[in-house]
């Protein structure tokens, strides 16, 4: 009698236990659906807002765009690349042969007629990612440190003993106390960046500058201090940054295919002679929106990407826009008021872009060339203006 009992006690257990198996089954099933319908619905709502942006573009709206790409959950959205006469465009321009004489077409926006894309000072955070996995692997260095023990066999000027406590934590931050001016036209040359490009030594350059004001206490964009942090990584590292790159970031990212300026001291332009392609850039992008990791191995640390891309500054550039911050060499162009950040980018001269919008795991990149007329709409705001509120919408 118990072993029938027994028999009919299993057989009831595993009669429920498959009818709650099949039920949740059934209950993921539907949550899975519900994701799926959600993530159709938002490219279909992005489909459109895509395609208008892309008719924008082709009738001229935007100026000289070369490359628009969406992606949105791993998936590739848009892709779009614009055929511009940059031969004819630059004739009337000053077209010497020289690698930062930007009306050269050998040098832009294309590297030697090749899919190479100038980045201009997306480079800058680049060059911070590549500073961030340095110091993952170092653990003798941090941000704290002083960048002046690091930068030994140039003539320093000490007078002034500001610069000794300038930090590599300052230079991130475009906050070095470093007197220096970037914001005249890039030609003018009273312009630190079209000096410190003309000269023959650019460490020694950026070095020579004197103080202006505490360091950490004020922004100043410089693209000088970017500079000294590509010098840092090779301090760091003992390997020269482009070096570096190619064996922690772009060879475990798959990126085989691009060029880094070399400065006439045998250094590289980390602040803004790197050039990739677009979808090359995408996979940066890819990358930050995953932590940090690429295909389960972790290139740079969660914490480095998340304090990158957190606004350490706040109203940067509030003629910009008000709720401009900047992190470690990425502009956050918007934020929660408790510091979140809701968007970052990197952004470079031109109409080179690559943002990031984290909540909707989106990334947009543009490649564009806008350097000698002002367009009537900015690549820049597309993502704050036309598609996040479309999504929002939806």
């Amino acid at each position: 009698m118990r072993t029938t009992i027994n028999k009919i006690e299993t057989l009831t257990f595993l009669i429920l236990f498959i009818v709650a198996s099949i039920g949740c089954n059934s209950k993921n099933k539907d949550k899975e659906s519900i994701k799926n319908t959600q993530r159709v619905t938002s490219q279909n709502v992005l489909s459109a807002v895509i395609d208008s942006i892309n008719s924008e573009i082709n009738d001229g709206d935007y100026g000289l765009i070369d490359r628009f790409m969406v992606i949105q959950n791993d998936e590739l959205l848009a892709d779009y690349k614009y055929e511009q006469d940059y031969e004819t465009i630059v004739q009337k321009y000053d077209t010497t042969n020289h690698q930062y004489n930007f009306n050269n077409t050998d040098w832009h926006p294309y590297y030697k007629k090749s899919e190479l894309h100038t980045l201009q000072s997306v480079t800058k955070s680049i060059t911070s990612i590549l500073l961030g996995i340095a110091l993952d692997l170092n653990g003798d260095y941090n941000v704290s440190n002083k960048a002046m023990p690091l930068l030994t066999g140039y003539d320093i000027d000490f007078l002034d003993k500001r610069k000794q406590n300038i930090s590599i934590e300052d230079l991130l931050t475009m906050r070095s106390g470093l007197q220096w001016n970037e914001e005249t036209d890039h030609n003018d040359n009273t312009n630190d960046s079209f000096l410190l490009e003309s000269s023959d030594n650019w460490i020694a350059y950026v070095l020579s500058k004197p103080m202006d004001t505490i360091p950490g206490t004020r922004f100043v964009y410089n693209g000088g201090g970017t500079v000294l942090l590509g010098k840092i990584v090779r301090t760091i590292t003992g390997k020269r940054i482009d070096d570096w790159a190619e064996e922690k970031l772009f060879k475990p990212l798959g990126i085989t295919d691009y060029y880094w300026k070399e400065t006439p001291d045998g250094e590289i332009d980390t602040e803004g002679g790197l050039y990739l392609k677009a979808e090359d850039l995408a996979k940066i992008g890819s990358l930050f929106l995953n932590n940090g990791k690429w295909n389960d191995n972790q290139i740079v640390s969660e914490s480095w990407v998340t304090t990158s891309t957190s606004p350490q500054i706040k109203d940067v550039k509030p003629e910009w826009r008000s709720n401009m911050g900047y992190g470690y060499q990425w502009w956050i162009p918007e934020y929660t008021f408790d510091g979140k950040t809701s968007i970052y980018a990197g952004n470079g001269y031109g109409g080179q872009y690559l943002m990031i919008a984290p909540e909707y795991n989106l990334i947009i990149v543009f490649n564009g060339w806008n350097i000698n007329d002002e367009p009537e709409k900015s690549t820049w705001r597309v993502l704050q203006d036309r598609i996040i509120p479309t999504l929002k919408n939806k």
